[in-house]
């Protein structure tokens, strides 16, 4: 079965064809740890993984890195406003080194949370200083930087395909809207390579450097790391698509001007997760993290769920009554698979015309460009049918995890604890049924619902469970 993939590159859907099928190379943009990462970062960092998962289902074996950005990303994506450690290290009156630290161990453990595997290679900036400042070396080399008062900038007048990336029109007054005016750049659109103290002087992470002491623009940072992981020309590298018009494109002009060829094959962006206000944003503090949502009552893997109700390239409405029918379709989904659980054990190969059939259908969507909402509607198409046994509903189950990641095999129902007058109630209203005095069964039902017990009847017994 062949992989698809939409290329922002060339703006179509691919058949995917790695450079080595032997070791497929996946850069995605990791996060800058000055706070804790919320939910639409998360978004972004879950189609990575669904990603991840869809390669390696394929078959290909993978080199997956990821980078941490501990020093270098302003406020603006353009290279103004300050450096984002400095101003949480400001903040929170601790030293950007322990900023990093503390936010970085925070965003494995969400990811954790969520299931999210973790990449072959984590690459924090702060570690790969000296390739950074070769790759500027390079870029000076070569004509591309060049120095002024101080700091390197890259003149973008030198790649003549800098506009098609992000399909820019670069004319010079959409240069000036794009970033405060800098009289040290030749172009206003031209981008910094390397800081020195000459415009931040209080920049406290700094490195002696050719062009005196200072610190990595967040552009170079990434290419740098990428290159010394993944080589000169890898297959895929992913992000937000947020990404796209500045750093993404700016990634692509050093890089490919640097090595002299194309840098990377296939460029994918996630949408972004929107709230009433627009796009969650830390700057306007209307964030939700993952610890939000378990102090609303939701769990992470509802929230996982939810992300597989749309594209990743299709924007995502986040409200509590989408979060709400996230649960309910989740706890349904537990549901049955305990329900299977109690009456078989997963076959070890699917044989049923109707299960492979369905197979088939979940895989063609998952490799369709990762489309997880036809792949979640294939799945409830599977719980529904009548054509196919628990066994084989459960080996389902076991393969559609490889990529879904929703942890169904695992879960374990929480014990419900119940008073001695509610387990009468029970019995007495199992024995209504039975007696066909389906009234006192229906009032004894409601009685238990109005106290929080919701009762289920299953071939293996009535059961109990808390009302969320």
């Amino acid at each position: 079965m062949t992989v698809f993939l939409y290329n922002t590159l060339t703006r179509q859907k691919e058949e995917f064809k790695p450079i080595d099928p032997k070791n497929v190379r996946l850069y995605c943009c990791g996060p800058t740890v000055y706070s804790y990462a919320h939910i639409g970062n998360m978004r972004t960092n879950v189609f990575g993984d669904v990603l991840r998962r869809t390669l390696k289902h394929a078959g290909y074996p993978l080199t997956h890195c990821m980078n941490i950005t501990d020093v270098g990303h302003l406020q603006s994506d353009a290279d103004e406003g300050e450096d984002k450690m400095m101003i949480a290290s400001a903040r929170e009156k601790k030293s950007p080194w322990d900023i990093a630290k503390f936010y970085e161990q925070e965003f494995f453990r969400h990811e954790e949370m969520l299931n999210i595997q973790r990449p072959e290679i984590v690459c924090r900036a702060t570690d790969h200083i000296p390739e950074m400042i070769e790759m500027v070396k390079t870029l000076v080399d070569k004509g591309y930087g060049y120095v002024s008062e101080g700091n390197v900038y890259f003149d973008i007048s030198k790649f003549a395909e800098y506009k098609d990336f992000a399909r820019l029109v670069m004319d010079e007054q959409e240069m000036t809207d794009r970033v405060e005016h800098d009289a040290r750049k030749r172009n206003q659109a031209d981008f910094v390579l390397w800081f020195s103290e000459s415009k931040y002087p209080n920049q406290i992470m700094k490195w002696d450097s050719p062009w005196g002491v200072g610190w990595p623009g967040w552009h170079i940072e990434c290419s740098a790391m990428a290159s010394k992981y993944l080589g000169d020309h890898f297959d895929i590298h992913c992000g937000g698509i947020d990404h796209i018009p500045v750093h993404h494109t700016n990634e692509i002009a050093q890089s490919d001007c640097c090595h002299g060829h194309r840098w990377v094959n296939v460029w994918m962006h996630g949408a972004f997760l929107t709230i009433e206000s627009g796009k969650m944003s830390k700057s306007k503090g209307d964030i939700y993290t993952v610890d939000s949502l378990i102090k609303d009552g939701f769990e992470p893997m509802d929230y996982r769920y939810l992300l597989y109700t749309a594209h990743y390239r299709s924007e995502l409405k986040f409200t509590p009554e989408a979060m709400k029918a996230a649960h309910a379709g989740l706890q349904s989904l537990r549901d049955k698979v305990l329900e299977w659980k109690a009456v078989a054990s997963p076959v070890n190969k699917i044989s049923s015309a109707a299960a492979i059939e369905v197979q088939k259908k979940f895989w063609e969507a998952v490799y369709d460009d990762l489309h997880m909402p036809i792949a979640l509607s294939i799945l409830w198409g599977m719980v529904k049918s009548a054509d196919i046994q628990p066994a084989e509903k459960l080996a389902l189950v076991v393969d559609f995890e490889q990529v879904l990641g929703l942890q169904l095999m695992a879960y374990v129902k929480p014990e419900v604890v119940l008073s001695d007058e509610q387990k009468h109630m029970i019995e007495a209203r199992n024995s209504a049924k039975k007696e066909k005095n389906f009234a006192e069964a229906d009032r004894l039902r409601q009685v238990l619902l109005a106290q929080g017990i919701a009762l289920e009847d299953t071939p293996s017994g009535t059961l109990a469970r808390h009302v969320d």
